[in-house]
């Protein structure tokens, strides 16, 4: 390392938690940018509304609480946690009035142009209020609750992420009186009004107009019928968001599944991290909030309506209006797969070649078929499997379920501990041992992150494993709008090294040597080190050395300053980063060879490659984990070798090429952690990774 690294390290880190903001302020560009579909430019404000949620849950929650338990650690860019909460709220503030002004000044407009009402109660036409005040009637008065505050009624508790009423009340004596309403979470926050037809277009088609009006809005016109005998003075919204990490004592528990249920049910009461207030609410009320909520000024967000913009994606959800969104696109099925009618032909395809699958380009459905397959082959004696989000609606599961009952010794890793997938996970658990499958939770203290599936088949010459390895969850949902990678292979080393993979995950396997396979907290950091390092190598004989990193986040120290330290020997590294990325390129005498792009589109960019120039002897690895301490050390993970050269070729020259052509969604990191989006010089020269993957996409290559 250099002595000016050495000396300052502050100046070479950018805050995880403002790099995360940062990527928030990138997904709402999206919603800026007025090349997208108008109802996508609305999904992505509500993706920005759901992502900010969850920034305060987890990231804002676990430093409030190094806050409160007087931690003043200093991270790696020289801030305390007081120093990150203040940035935070004060980044946090901008963004949230950029978004709500967008919506409120342009996007609404531009719906209302389009025939997407989401209407003020105050619009609705005479027609639509006798039908909005029927419903209030007959749907949402009876589900009210309306809640005193009073010495005899205690402030009640307020659900994370409920959205309720401040309620003035004023009795015949003219004393006012406070009351709490919930905003019922069971019906939906935007009401959806009969739609009609609008006028005939030059293609001869008519479109519907869609209305929607906000719940909350009808209730505060139809107030009075709760409060029989009172005045209502005024009604005001709010929304408050919960710590929502759980903390799991895993070495105190006797059955993680149950401590795991119990901490769930803990997550309900968990201190409040933010409450966000309608703009309109008065100094006292809002005092009241302060102190009934025990929170600090800090904690509240003065916002204008609409509050919680995640409910949006409901009406992205309701509205079919295909020229208002993206061209519907059709993942393609690889031709082998096209014959692959029996059971046992999936089988014979693998056994011939390593097939690579890039999804959502390419479809989930081979996938599915290959654990369909190996439930019924008679061949097949084994399925083994991690699983870590696999959704509500599971096929993945129904295949496994299907071979237990066919008599397959089937054993899977079911995580319990993925954030916010908890309680899924838990009932697949529940539902695969009542099956007889064989299911484990994993390791104490570690989360099971990796994507492995292995088959193992009885053949005429022995036996073979089979071996799906992935970048991306066995979930049949997101994989349309996740970009993944997965591999099948019946590679001999790497299927004894899944073997002792899942002899570490089910038994007391202490094995510490893998053939072909990096898995954390194994050898995958002395591994990406030792390949790293290599190229520094590369570069200090005078060698020409390149890496090419595509990764969800970059935030470990070690390798950043390895990633620096690489830079100043002379080898030149790109790296795709979609989300935090801690590292400062282009940083004179430190990281002058470095260059970080982020591309925000269509799909969620989740895949994570690691690529190697290796003076000339070009090496790819493909996996879980990124470049994060929680990956390294906290989690297992797989990362695995891509052999085929026709993978290689297409993967580095096709793929990752255009990913660093892409001057469309393509943002380039500036030292400061901001990023400059790049712009084609003309539409015949525009380059769009994403759309270029749809025409442009794997199929199959013979390994």
């Amino acid at each position: 390392m250099t002595q000016e690294m050495n000396s300052s390290p502050p100046n070479l880190f950018i805050n995880r938690e403002l790099s995360l903001l940062e990527f928030q302020r990138r997904v709402l560009d999206e919603a800026l940018d007025e090349r997208n579909p108008l109802l996508e430019r609305l999904k992505f404000l509500a993706i920005f509304g759901s992502n900010m949620d969850e920034f305060f849950m987890v990231r804002v929650s676990g430093i409030r609480k190094q806050v409160e338990a007087h931690i003043m650690e200093v991270f790696p860019d020289g801030l305390t946690p007081p120093d990150v909460l203040a940035a935070a709220r004060k980044t946090s503030l901008e963004l949230y009035g950029d978004a709500l002004h967008f919506f409120n000044k342009k996007l609404r407009s531009k719906l209302d142009k389009a025939g997407v009402h989401l209407l003020d109660y105050s619009r609705l036409s005479n027609v639509q209020l006798e039908k909005v005040n029927a419903y209030f009637n007959e749907v949402i008065y009876p589900v009210l609750t309306p809640l005193a505050l009073d010495p005899g009624h205690p402030f009640p508790h307020i659900s994370n992420l409920s959205l309720n009423l401040a309620i003035v009340i004023r009795d015949k004596k003219g004393h006012e009186k406070f009351a709490r309403l919930k905003v019922p979470d069971t019906l939906p926050r935007l009401i959806p009004i009969k739609r009609s037809s609008g006028g005939v277009r030059k293609d001869g088609t008519i479109p519907h107009h869609h209305y929607f009006v906000w719940l909350e809005q009808v209730i505060m016109a139809n107030l009075a019928p709760l409060f029989p005998g009172l005045e209502v003075v005024a009604a005001h919204p709010f929304r408050i968001i919960r710590d929502a990490d759980v903390e799991i004592q895993e070495l105190e528990a006797d059955d993680l599944l149950e401590t795991m249920q119990q901490s769930i049910r803990k997550r309900k009461f968990g201190s409040v991290v933010q409450a966000e207030i309608h703009d309109t609410m008065p100094q006292n009320i809002r005092e009241l909030l302060i102190e009934n909520l025990e929170i600090r000024e800090n904690d509240v967000y003065i916002l204008p309506a609409p509050l919680g913009l995640s409910s949006l994606w409901q009406v992205y959800g309701n509205v079919e209006r295909h020229d208002l969104k993206f061209p519907v696109y059709h993942p393609s099925v690889p031709k082998l797969f096209e014959n692959a009618t029996m059971a046992g032909d999936i089988f014979d395809l693998i056994r011939e070649r390593n097939i690579l699958l890039h999804h959502p380009y390419n479809s989930f459905s081979p996938v599915i078929d290959f654990l369909r397959a190996a439930a019924r082959d008679p061949n097949v004696l084994a399925i083994k499997q991690t699983l870590y989000r696999v959704g509500q609606n599971a096929p993945v599961v129904e295949a496994l379920l299907e071979a237990s009952e066919r008599g397959k010794q089937v054993a899977v890793l079911v995580e319990l501990k993925a954030r916010f997938d908890e309680e899924s996970n838990i009932g697949w658990a529940k539902m695969l041992e009542e099956a007889g499958v064989h299911v484990v939770y994993g390791l104490v203290g570690l989360k099971t992150h990796c994507k492995v599936t292995m088959v193992v088949r009885k053949e005429g010459d022995g036996i073979r494993r089979y071996l799906h390895l992935g970048t991306g969850n066995y979930n049949a949902v997101t994989a349309r709008i996740y970009e993944d990678i997965g591999m099948f292979t019946c590679d001999e080393a790497m299927g004894a090294d899944v073997t002792d993979l899942f002899n570490y995950l089910t038994g007391y396997s202490t094995k510490q040597h893998f053939k072909k396979l990096l898995v954390a907290p194994i050898n995958l950091r002395v591994g990406l080190e030792k390949l790293i390092r290599r190229e520094i190598e590369h570069a200090q004989n005078g060698r020409h050395a390149h890496m090419i990193l595509k990764v969800n986040s970059v935030v470990d120290p070690q390798f950043i300053q390895l990633l620096y330290e690489a830079s100043q020997a002379g080898v030149k590294i790109d790296l795709l980063v979609r989300g935090m990325c801690c590292l400062r390129p282009g940083l004179k005498g430190v990281s002058d060879n470095i260059k970080v792009i982020s591309i925000v589109g269509r799909y969620l960019e989740h895949s994570r490659v690691f690529y190697f120039l290796n003076n000339g002897r070009e090496e790819i690895y493909m996996g879980s984990a990124d470049l994060m301490r929680r990956n390294q050390d906290h989690r297992v993970e797989v990362v695995f070798p891509v052999e085929s050269k026709e993978h290689i070729d297409y993967l580095r020259h096709g793929m990752l090429a255009t990913y660093f052509s892409d001057n469309v969604r393509a943002r380039v990191m500036k030292p400061d952690g901001t990023y400059v989006r790049l712009k084609p010089p003309s539409e015949s020269k525009a380059v769009d990774i994403q759309e270029w993957l749809m025409k442009n996409n794997l199929g199959v290559k013979k390994s």
